[in-house]
């Protein structure tokens, strides 16, 4: 099957409230062409050089989302463009994305990662560090990003129970933090293995690249 076809049947089965983000890491200019042929705009990045190379020699009116770990020292190469960050998982690395926001005089649209899984190896805040983020935010410290939501990797685990209550839980996070704030419109959560749990349990945004480009290149 096709990039286009496999593409197209994703799509045809997504809620309309549910944005599709491809990941395209690893992914060459003609695969990522392709389904931008097929209708697709939003493309998923983990490394920024990747991001920062494909952004330069690929159509403009893609949209760039930075979805794996963001160190602070990169944030510079891709503050003047990318259209979301996903995985802003610490204090600090907001107040460097502001920072950058304010030097490219943009602001600078952001997902607050939240750690939801059991491995110790994934990123997040904790309940008591994102209200935390989210007073400061209030406070109008930070004037060069706009929180948009959350952003939560469950369990790498095939206990569908297990992914389900984490994506539950994070589902209960961005219902909280979502009264009273009106940019506060996307709940980041599922990728190819688990996104019609994620679905199911409120997503508003999934993160797909085997189940769209086929099984994933390692170079």
């Amino acid at each position: 099957m096709s990039i286009t076809q496999r593409l197209n049947q994703i799509v045809e089965t997504l809620p309309p409230e549910v944005t599709l983000v491809a990941v395209s890491k690893t992914k060459s200019e003609s695969e990522i062409t392709e389904a931008y042929a097929a209708g697709q705009r939003i493309f998923g990045e983990n490394k920024v050089q990747e991001l920062v190379r494909k952004w330069e020699v690929l159509p403009k009116d893609i949209q760039w989302h930075m979805i794996g770990h963001l160190q602070r020292n990169k944030v510079k190469y891709i503050a003047g463009f990318v259209s979301l960050i996903h995985g802003v998982d610490t204090l600090r690395l907001l107040r460097e994305v502001d920072k950058r926001g304010a030097q490219e005089g943009r602001i600078i649209p952001c997902l607050l990662q939240v750690h939801i899984a059991q491995e110790a190896t994934k990123f997040g805040f904790d309940k008591a560090e994102l209200t935390q983020a989210m007073d400061i935010i209030d406070q109008g410290e930070l004037s060069h990003v706009q929180v948009r939501g959350l952003m939560g990797m469950a369990t790498y685990t095939d206990s569908a129970p297990q992914i389900r209550a984490e994506f539950q839980y994070l589902k209960s996070l961005y219902d909280t933090f979502q009264t009273g704030r009106e940019a506060f419109d996307t709940l980041s959560m599922g990728m190819s293995g688990d996104y019609l749990l994620a679905i199911e349990q409120g997503s508003t945004m999934v993160r797909l690249g085997s189940s769209i480009f086929g099984s994933r290149n390692t170079a």
